[in-house]
């Protein structure tokens, strides 16, 4: 909408669109904008307006009757054609307004001071006003006072625009945004075939075991590298725009004429690889896939979900494609043997894996209220091993079932101990796609947690590959075969733009965790907390649970607190600890707190 969208008419179209859309959690701050000018110049009235080629709307007003008007008849427009700050002391006394049907009628305007609202590429979006329906002289510092309101205004306004339409982490437009450019070709005429290339780079999995055990400042590094990268490897090619609409999934949106297809994407990026850190490397399993369309003949999400339809066909094609590794050591054991020993610890025939347990606490209380189960691998030659080292082999020699019954199979008999020792606290687990979508599973769960004597409610099972299973039907069934039968489900890593919730009411979900990249800039991004602020009231109107994860300081946690956040989790309370040690610090803690 604000930021980088295009040409002048277009990004005008697009900005104006979006704000007048109906949101309430924008249009509550505005709101609150036009209370603080009118209480600080002290005018009763105030609105902020917003003007297209034809007609002025009104949003966030104060004490001012009017919702809509000819662009011809507002006082705004003078504003905004400006540029400047427009007053008008006493409309009686001027000939441009003394019969002026706004000023004769309802509202009876008799004052007027307005301020152009401008994006920092100098689009004019409308103004901050303040009105009376009897004459003011108004100050240079009250003008002042009410240009930076204004400008305050429009602040809030990008950052809520960032949260959106652009992803947080790599600055391209996001999924959201993908879908309204779709649709503005449609409402423009603009028949020419176009592409949607959907590119694949990074293996889910991987990247959340990744996230979890090198934190996340490698994993987002890595995904800034790909979005400067993957441009850098088309030249010369004419590729389009480029979005996120996904951690990892990529798109380009371009004409037919440009001749690049899903097969010239995949040739360019065969072989890319990048450092996470000295001696770490991740090597990218591309897929890609596209579809040819036509604007209007279908729907923007029509054509996005045949195209993603297209891409888990290619994924699924090359499933049991391994990537070669790439280790610090020279000496560390080949893939195929890494296979064979993962095998013999899953079965137990060779020692080395275990599980660690990271609380969960309750806000207002402090008392944790969970712990969630994070698998590790203690390798008999070469050490510890990171879960983003062995999971994705795991998954590729078509391991990860067993390895996941492995670790709820551990996580049942830890929580029949803990229970026996009176400590009845939730433990939760990561299961992936292939899990929640297996024929079965949820009865499976149920009759172990049956047969251990526990109630299915102390079993919370925690979602990865949001996008993956939002888009199968068996996924689905899945989570919600799950939730009838009592087992808690959680969303991980929701991310920061508003664009995530229109799938929420798709998924039978307990539980959001706020993704740690917006968490962990709280306390330095005044951006952040407005952001954080609106997600997690919207959340709590939507009746969820909320937790936020990575919180790594108490300013953190008293701003989460203050906004109504639920439940933290994060080193400021606990870091990740092997059972016997999380069980001596739930007694310290709940003793404590008594």
């Amino acid at each position: 909408m604000l930021l980088n969208i295009g040409d002048d008419k277009e990004r005008h179209f697009l900005a104006l669109q979006a704000l007048l859309n109906p949101d309430d959690s924008r249009d509550d701050v505005l709101r609150k904008i036009t209370q603080l000018a009118a209480r600080m110049l002290k005018i009763p009235g105030s609105f902020i307006s917003v003007l297209d080629d034809e007609n002025q709307y009104v949003r966030a007003a104060i004490n001012f009757r009017l919702e809509t008007s000819s662009r011809v008849n507002s006082f705004c427009r003078y504003a905004v054609d400006s540029g400047n700050p427009f007053i008008v002391p006493d409309t009686l006394q001027d000939a441009r307004f003394a019969a002026h049907p706004l000023t004769l009628s309802t509202p009876f305007i008799r004052f007027y001071a307005g301020v152009p609202l401008t994006t920092r590429d100098g689009i004019k979006l409308g103004t901050l006003c303040v009105v009376d329906t009897s004459p003011h002289m108004i100050t240079k510092e009250q003008t002042d006072t009410l240009q930076l309101l204004g400008e305050l205004a429009m602040s809030f306004l990008e950052a809520w625009h960032y949260a959106g339409l652009t992803d947080a982490i790599t600055g391209l437009p996001n999924k959201l945004h993908l879908l309204r450019d779709i649709q503005l070709l449609a409402t423009t005429n603009d028949i020419a075939e176009r592409n949607l290339i959907l590119i694949d780079c990074i293996d889910m999995p991987r990247a959340h075991e990744l996230a979890r055990t090198r934190g996340m400042a490698p994993v987002e590094n890595l995904l800034r590298d790909m979005a400067i990268m993957l441009p850098l490897r088309l030249r010369p090619l004419r590729c389009g725009k480029l979005y996120m609409v996904a951690t990892g999934r990529f798109a380009l949106l371009t004409h037919v004429s440009d001749k690049i297809s899903a097969s010239v994407v995949a040739s360019r990026l065969q072989g890319v690889s990048a450092e996470l850190e000295p001696g770490f490397s991740v090597e990218f399993r591309v897929h890609t896939a596209g579809k040819t369309f036509i604007p209007g003949e279908s729907s923007a999400r029509e054509v996005l979900n045949k195209a993603v339809s297209a891409l888990h066909d290619r994924i699924r094609q090359n499933i049991l494609l391994l990537p070669e590794s790439t280790w610090a050591d020279e000496d560390a054991p080949s893939t195929p043997a890494l296979m064979d020993e993962l095998r013999q610890a899953i079965q137990g025939i060779i020692p080395g894996l275990y599980l660690v347990y990271q609380p969960k606490i309750c806000l207002q209380s402090g008392l944790p209220v969970g712990v969630e189960a994070l698998i590790r691998w203690r390798h008999p030659q070469k050490g510890e091993l990171s879960p983003g080292m062995f999971v994705p082999v795991a998954e590729h020699a078509g391991l990860l079932p067993d390895l996941t019954s492995w670790v709820i199979a551990s996580v049942i008999t830890q929580l029949r101990g803990w229970h026996i020792a009176g400590l009845a606290i939730p433990v939760s687990v990561n299961v992936s796609i292939h899990d929640i979508s297996a024929s079965g599973f949820a009865d499976s769960l149920e009759e172990r947690m049956i047969r251990a004597s526990l109630p299915t409610r102390l079993l919370g099972i925690e979602c990865l590959e949001t996008e993956r299973i939002i888009e199968s039907t068996a996924a689905i069934e899945g989570l919600e075969d799950l939730k009838l039968r009592g087992f808690p489900i959680s969303l991980d890593d929701f991310g920061t733009g508003y664009s995530n919730i229109s799938y929420l009411r798709r998924m039978p979900i307990d539980i959001i965790k706020l993704d740690r990249s917006l968490i962990s800039r709280l306390s330095q991004d005044t951006g952040a907390r407005i952001i954080a602020r609106s997600i997690i009231a919207m959340l709590k109107e939507l009746d969820y649970v909320v937790l936020a994860e990575g919180v790594e300081n108490s300013q953190t946690g008293e701003t989460l607190q203050k906004y109504g956040c639920d439940q933290a989790q994060g080193y400021l309370y606990a870091r990740p600890l092997p059972a016997e040690e999380m069980s001596n610090w739930l007694e310290l803690k709940l003793t404590s707190l008594k």
